[in-house]
């Protein structure tokens, strides 16, 4: 996850300069994370011995949002000022700002709200953002790598995510109830035996998304099925 999780940020203004010519023009070196709407870029720096915040979020309007650390006061024009004479642009640059100028609070962006309530994800939110970006989490997507964080979080959850998964697949298999989930998924995913190790890349992408398709039919099985659900017998 991004460094600026330690610090709230205030919000500055909305560029009409993309992200990426922002970052090509200061050298940033911009990173990728995600919240509970989606992928968003940012790069952290510093400016004349200003700190400022350059993102753009997933489905926003193309642009750049513009934001500074909280903490010790603020001047968000002169900060602006100094931003946009270093991209070598004018005022008419500026979408909206938060000192007046062009600001409109019923067109504010979307982004600048996302930060002001911070609602608790849901096991399942946590689950639909991580079989969609695995590496966000693990780094190298690797079998291992995901049965680890899996079952890590299942253990910390006190099971809330995968209780009953094991059972579920020892009864589609017919046998294993004694075995680990991931043996058992194994045996599903290769039907034709587990490939000898090391695993290939392709092996390891393989297994991977036949785990995540095996636990997202797992919970198609509770959705249909309420009696099945743990904790409802």
């Amino acid at each position: 996850m991004f460094q600026s999780v330690t610090w709230p940020l205030i919000s500055l203004a909305l560029l009409s300069v993309d992200l990426e010519a922002v970052a090509r023009r200061l050298r940033l070196t911009l990173e990728t994370s995600w919240d509970r709407h989606g992928s968003v870029r940012a790069a952290f720096f510093v400016l004349e011995g200003m700190d400022f915040v350059v993102t753009h979020h997933e489905g926003d309007a193309p642009g750049t949002h513009v934001w500074t650390r909280k903490g010790g006061s603020v001047d968000p024009a002169a900060r602006v000022g100094s931003l946009l004479a270093a991209l070598g642009v004018g005022p008419d640059a500026v979408s909206y700002s938060t000192w007046g100028a062009g600001t409109d609070l019923s067109h504010l962006p979307a982004a600048w709200w996302r930060g002001r309530g911070k609602p608790a994800w849901s096991h399942q939110d946590t689950w639909d953002n991580f079989k969609k970006r695995p590496g966000m989490f693990v780094g190298r997507v690797t079998f291992g790598a995901v049965v680890g964080f899996l079952t890590g979080y299942d253990t910390a959850s006190d099971k809330a995510l995968l209780d009953g998964f094991g059972e579920w697949l020892a009864a589609r298999l017919g046998y294993g109830s004694n075995l680990v989930y991931w043996a058992l998924a194994e045996k599903l995913i290769f039907p034709d035996g587990r490939p000898e190790e090391p695993w290939s890349p392709e092996t390891e992408q393989h297994a991977v998304a036949g785990l995540i398709g095996l636990i997202d039919e797992f919970f198609d099985h509770l959705a249909d099925d309420p009696k099945d659900r743990p904790g409802t017998a």
